[in-house]
């Protein structure tokens, strides 16, 4: 399992991913956009995972 730090990186790259599609004006951006955000939210919760255990430690 990655540790919360790495899973951040991917976040903060996923929603930069994220804002940039958002922005364009072809449906193409806007279904990457919907993809991008859909990986951020599977991230989210190893983040949760990872963070809760990094804090037993």
């Amino acid at each position: 399992m990655a540790n919360s730090n790495e899973i951040f990186e991917s976040i903060k790259g996923l929603y930069t991913e994220f804002e940039a599609q958002h922005n364009g004006t072809t449906k193409a951006s806007k279904s990457r956009a919907r993809k991008a955000i859909g990986e951020l939210k599977k991230l989210v919760t190893d983040y949760r995972k990872s963070s809760v255990e990094e804090s037993k430690k």
